[in-house]
């Protein structure tokens, strides 16, 4: 998964700390394996040294150390919009970034269809190229196309159910 994009998505919501950061991420999108906080603070620097993202007053007293509240830029929201309009390279580990833009366009337009709809038609041509490839390939390679084309049709499918989905999630997400 991209932390960089979700931090950024989570951040297009409204401004936050980096701890409130860490906890909506693994809310979000770490079921499996959740966020580091080094991993967080270290892409909040690099989101700040690209000006995506700039340090906002904090007028919060909270009588511990003084915390750093984030607001996204708008070059982040630019960056944001690129990568959530960008379809995915189909390839054996996709699904997670799948679901991520699929929770970060519901966050950013309240519907992933487009975005869904998008990486669909990403997903056909590269089925089809792959069935153009398969035509004259020898026999090893035909087995390696056939291995790449059923995980696209598996993307497809999961694709094509999440459609279907998109009202439940955006309820199970509260938003």
């Amino acid at each position: 998964m991209n932390a960089q994009y979700a931090l950024l998505g989570i951040l297009n919501e409204s401004p936050n700390y980096g701890y409130e950061l860490k906890k909506a991420y693994d809310r979000l999108f770490g079921n499996e394996k959740p966020i580091l906080p080094g991993q967080v603070y270290s892409t909040l620097a690099r989101l700040k040294r690209d000006k995506k993202i700039e340090e906002v007053t904090n007028d919060e007293a909270s009588g511990g150390p003084e915390r750093v509240k984030y607001s996204i830029t708008s070059h982040g929201k630019q960056s944001l919009r690129v990568w959530l309009e960008t379809p995915e390279a189909p390839s054996l580990q996709l699904q997670a970034t799948l679901y991520m833009k699929a929770v970060l366009a519901i966050m950013e337009d309240g519907d992933a269809a487009p975005y869904l709809d998008n990486q669909r038609h990403a997903h056909i041509e590269r089925m089809r190229q792959l069935t153009r490839q398969r035509r004259s390939a020898p026999l090893t390679t035909k087995l390696l196309i056939d291995h790449a084309i059923f995980h696209i049709e598996a993307d497809l499918r999961w694709i094509d159910l999440t459609s279907s989905r998109l009202t439940k999630l955006k309820e199970e997400l509260c938003l």
